[in-house]
This record gives C-alpha cells, structure tokens and sequence, in this order.
C-alpha cells in the first residue's frame, strides 16, 4: 500500500506564513509522499513563493509540486521554482521522478499543463496564431506528460498536473469556462500511460471524483473542492487501478 496525500490551490500570501502548515502536523504519519497540485500562491511572486516554501519544508515526507496558472502570473516562475526546490520539493514540469515507499516505489510524473476544453467542444490549432499558439501548447505539453508517464521505472505511476484532464471533475465550474480548466489531449497522453490515479486542481467549484475517457481515476484536490488539508488516498501496489480507500484530513 502507499498512502498519498495531495492537495492543490493553496494560494498562500505573505499574511500566511504558517497558516497552512499547521494543519500538517498529522501529514507524515499518515501519508508515504505528499502532491501539491499548483496554485501555490496568489500573485506568483517570489515572496510568496518563500512563504509557499515554509510551508511545504521538512514535512517528514517527499513533497512533488507542480505550479499553477497563479505561479506564473508576475513572470517569476523560474525563481518560485528554485526557491521551491532550495526548500527540498520537488518540482516537475513535464518530467518525472520515483520516490521510495518503504521499499515500493512510486512514480509521479506531470507538470502545469494548460486548457484547450474537451471533446466535441474544445478549441482547435486552426485559424490565428495565437490559436495555434494556444493549443499547440497544450499539445507539446501532453507530449512530454505522457512520455514522461510511461518512462517511470516505477511499481506505481501517478500524473500529477494543474489543469484538468477530464470533464468530469470540472462540474459545478461554469461550462463556458471548461476550455480554460483543462483538455481532453492530457487525458488521452494518461490513458496511453495508464497510471493509478491522475491529481489536479485549479477547479475550485469543480468535483473531487472523475475519471479519463479510458478509464483512469482522477481527482480534483483544489483545497476549495476537498475542504481539507489534503486528500489521502491509499494505493494497492497489486492492484494498481483502483485507489482502495480515502480520507480527508483536517478540516480546512
């Protein structure tokens, strides 16, 4: 069994220091790894990039983080990034990497990723460049999470992304707005993959429980969806389909 604890949307602010980790002290006993699924700041500065990394160091477990559309909002996602990793997180961008699980090993591989909407009702590269430009971006994006999904040399593989790879943990959202929650292409990149379990947030007013067209389960963790601190979700290693038990932990 490994136990992995995820939460997204955690848009921390230099009035928040310590605020969240506080609601982490039961995180390590609990869980083998913890998923930060972006957003982790408001504004995507580097202050609140330093606060986003005292919050998330030395929690006594692995800590793989994506950033979020927030993250990039002032240009200093690169620097946000470094902090990040100063602190000892993890962070991909179209990549992966494996963690050990008492003696199981876990891959996780992801990155932001982008919109694009969903099929039968999601933008084309056709038209505009800053069409092309918008969906291509998307799709160099899916390109690199499904290659990097399928080179884990792990026992159990997790896509970990901001954005939304299936329609179904989007409603609540508004559909008008679905094209800018996710896209249907990172969902087909992790069905070719088959992973365990697929993690998003960024959907604030979306559901928790979706899952790909073939098949994989995902989940929606943005802190305003799970109403917790984060989400556990414990993996069967024999039966690497299905999660076999959730929790939710501390009430947010």
């Amino acid at each position: 069994m490994i136990r992995v604890a995820a939460a997204g949307d955690l848009h921390v602010g230099a009035d928040m220091a310590g605020a969240y980790r506080g609601r982490l002290g039961r995180l390590a006993g609990q869980a083998d790894v913890f998923l930060v699924a972006g957003d982790l700041t408001r504004h995507g500065t580097v202050e609140e990039g330093r606060v986003a990394a005292g919050e998330l160091r030395d929690l006594g477990v692995p800590v793989i983080a994506v950033l979020g559309n927030h993250d990039y909002h002032s240009d200093q996602e690169d620097e946000i990034t470094g902090v990040l990793k100063e602190a000892g997180v993890t962070v991909l961008e179209g990549d992966g990497t494996v963690v050990d699980c008492d003696g199981k090993r876990l891959g996780v591989a992801g990155g932001k990723g982008f919109g694009g909407g969903f099929e039968g009702r999601c933008a084309s590269d056709f038209g505009e460049p800053e069409m092309k430009a918008f969906i291509r971006h998307t799709k160099a994006f899916a390109d690199r999470l499904g290659t990097a999904l399928l080179e884990l040399d792990a026992d159990l593989r997790v896509s970990l992304t901001h954005y939304s790879p299936a329609e179904d943990t989007l409603e609540g959202e508004p559909p008008e707005i679905y094209p800018f929650l996710g896209s249907y292409l990172m969902g087909e990149a992790i069905d070719a993959a088959a992973p365990a379990l697929a993690i998003h947030g960024h959907a604030h007013k979306g559901t928790e429980k979706g899952m790909t067209q073939g098949g994989v389960r995902v989940r929606n963790v943005a802190l305003p969806v799970i109403q917790h601190a984060y989400a556990l979700y414990c993996l069967d290693v024999a039966e690497a389909a299905a999660p076999v038990a959730e929790e939710r932990v501390s009430a947010w």
